[in-house]
């Protein structure tokens, strides 16, 4: 069995909102450089650095947070977030991109805990950068669901495939479409903030295992080392041993099948 076909039928048996993605071996010449189909940087760190920094390492604790509606320690870890150079914007980024993950419910009230803490932050002199908006349009139409196509097979290291999507073969329009291409073509957040983003909420959410490994796996093939993973399995078991112990089999998992593979 290859990686992707081994990664792919772990997506099929156990699914979650907007699903995992399959993998494969190792990443493309683009991701090796930290860089998108574009040519895009997707983030300022070189793909091989041993640590996160501060900014990076606040986006899984706040998607963890939110994935379990913890208000008390989102509300810390957005004010870890903004601290470090996160930008309001890239935080708002954060908490919407996760709506695919854990649902509009928790993605509108962590929205609402932003606002709070950020008016709270000015009142006490506080001044937080707001950030920008997207760079360029997101495209709409046939280009939107190409452009999702593409960003979802290079993320994946294939095509998506298998009996899930020839059985509700829309829920693979909506990937492309939607998560992939109006989401992950807003350039506000890189898409290595977005699987970090991803892998703490997956890993904070009990029952999704085959996903929390394939983004693993994808966060390597967008430029994240394994060390940078192996901190982001530390941070998590912090705060929360169980979601800690998911990470770490995952990344474990992950890891072999893509020395498997070479």
């Amino acid at each position: 069995m290859t990686i992707n076909t081994a990664l792919a039928k772990g997506l099929i048996l156990a699914s979650a909102p907007f699903l995992g993605l399959a993998m494969a071996a190792a990443p493309d010449a683009a991701s090796a450089a930290g860089q998108n189909a574009t040519g895009t940087p997707t983030h300022d760190a070189p793909p091989d650095a041993r640590t996160l920094t501060a900014k990076q390492q606040s986006i899984p604790l706040i998607a963890a947070a939110m994935a379990t509606s913890d208000m008390p320690q989102l509300r810390n870890a957005l004010a870890r977030g903004l601290d470090a150079g996160l930008t309001i914007k890239e935080a708002r980024e954060v908490l919407v991109h996760l709506y695919a993950y854990v649902g509009f419910p928790r993605s509108l009230n962590a929205l609402g805990e932003l606002i709070k803490v950020v008016g709270e932050r000015k009142q006490r002199g506080m001044v937080d950068v707001a950030g920008s908006e997207p760079s360029r349009p997101v495209p709409t139409g046939e280009a939107l669901l190409a452009a999702g196509k593409a960003n979802q097979t290079e993320i994946s290291g294939a095509p998506v495939s298998g009996p899930v999507f020839e059985f509700a073969p829309v829920i693979n329009e909506y990937l492309q479409g939607h998560l992939f291409g109006a989401i992950f073509e807003r350039d506000v957040i890189d898409w290595q903030s977005r699987e970090l983003a991803t892998v703490g909420a997956l890993a904070a959410t009990p029952g999704v295992e085959a996903q929390l490994r394939s983004h693993m796996a994808a966060s390597m093939r967008v430029g994240l080392s394994p060390a940078q993973l192996q901190q982001v399995v530390e941070l998590i078991a912090k705060h929360d041993n169980d979601a800690g112990e998911r990470a770490r089999s995952a990344l474990a998992q992950a890891r072999t099948a893509f020395s498997a593979a070479k």
